[in-house]
């Protein structure tokens, strides 16, 4: 079957858990830069991508790169991409995004509307026609310049990928579902221990690991733009890898997952969210402040994304709310912490240095992860040693 080049950009910082998880599917990594994961495989790799990777934004699928530091270089060497491969006479074709880094090319529009007529020009050659209906099956292209090598592919997915389709309802300040996902992953946490988020919004992080727990791939509840490529995938492929990822799930395990906020209506939209993810008996969801926050068993995991203070008469709330926060999770004695944030002073009023911080852009904010480690579980004996 013929092997693609497939590129998974990810936010910066998350390349090693998405490469992890590219890894556990079998595809081969051709390699990984700042923000994005490049890897071999075939239709079928497309249609597992989409549907099982947690931390990619798409799944985007390789046409080709070249150097282009003119107008007519960039129009040349697109020209010469097998755009025939892909697009069919009536297929509706355009460069949905161009974004330029340190690239002699710069303006956008420039770059969209230059490729545009290239592909154009092409087509025309291959299927011997002056005007193209574009009543078929769309192929929206994106574009990246980066020191003057343009990278272009096709956009396999459509809608960004953390949009799984069971966020209905948000908060003020909700975290995206791929990038949730991540930080779990970054995590040691592991199904059979407790998970806790005392700000949880929406309800994500406890959707997530609950997805992660029942093994729900998070594409299942949504569609793609390649499945509209039936001259590049066959349906029945989308279909088979379907059923087998249904066939996987299972909801019959016994976990601990939890989450509270002190909004009732915010805990509503959480339960809602976690019924149309299909993990709404996976979940306790429940009105508590954070300075109510305990919990009777040990070993536990916190994971968050407490309130960052965006605006100013919220920043004056946020000593005493860290403050709280630090105080409830030192009676946790033997669990472990970690929450995504931008306040500077984090440290300082939770009232523990992090074990480790790591740096993240959640979109264009920068935000740190901090990470508060609490000492391993001892090991269960054997049923055989009791």
């Amino acid at each position: 079957m013929k092997q693609y080049e497939l590129i998974a950009p990810c936010h910066f910082g998350m390349e090693a858990v998405l490469k992890r998880e590219i890894l556990d599917m079998g595809y081969e990594i051709a390699g990984v830069e700042d923000g994005k994961v490049t890897f071999i495989g075939d239709a079928e790799a497309i249609c597992r991508a989409n549907l099982q990777l947690r931390t990619a934004e798409r799944v985007l699928l390789k046409v080709g790169s070249f150097e282009a530091r003119t107008y007519d270089e960039l129009f040349e060497r697109t020209r010469e991409l097998p755009w025939e491969e892909f697009v069919p006479a009536d297929g509706k074709f355009w460069v949905a995004k161009a974004a330029s880094i340190k690239s002699t090319l710069f303006s956008p529009s420039d770059i969209q509307s230059i490729m545009k007529k290239a592909m154009v020009r092409r087509l025309e050659s291959v299927y011997g026609m002056s005007w193209f209906p574009e009543t078929g099956s769309a192929y929206p292209v994106r574009v990246t310049l980066m020191k003057d090598v343009v990278t272009v592919a096709l956009d396999t997915s459509g809608d960004s990928l953390h949009k799984r389709g069971y966020r209905q309802l948000t908060s003020k300040a909700p975290i995206t579902e791929t990038l949730a996902a991540a930080l779990i992953l970054l995590t040691p946490w592991h199904k059979d221990r407790i998970l806790v988020d005392p700000f949880c919004g929406c309800g994500t992080f406890p959707i997530e690991a609950a997805m992660i727990a029942a093994n729900i791939a998070p594409g299942l509840r949504r569609h793609f733009q390649a499945e509209q490529w039936t001259n590049v995938i066959d349906p029945e492929e989308w279909q088979a890898v379907r059923e087998e990822l249904e066939s996987e799930i299972n909801l019959d395990i016994d976990v601990d997952i939890q989450g509270y906020d002190i909004d009732g209506d915010i805990i509503k939209a959480a339960r809602a969210n976690a019924k149309m993810a299909g993990v709404d008996g996976l979940i306790h969801f429940q009105r508590r402040g954070v300075a109510d926050l305990s919990h009777p068993k040990h070993y536990g995991f916190i994971i968050t994304n407490p309130p960052y203070g965006e605006r100013i008469e919220e920043k004056s709330a946020l000593p005493a709310l860290y403050g709280d926060f630090g105080k409830r999770f030192k009676e946790l004695s033997d669990w472990s912490a970690y929450m995504i944030t931008s306040y500077e002073d984090t440290e300082k009023y939770f009232g523990r240095k992090a074990d480790k911080n790591r740096k993240i852009y959640n979109g264009m904010m920068k935000t740190y992860f901090y990470q508060f480690m609490g000492p391993k579980p001892p090991r269960k004996k054997p049923e055989g040693n009791r």
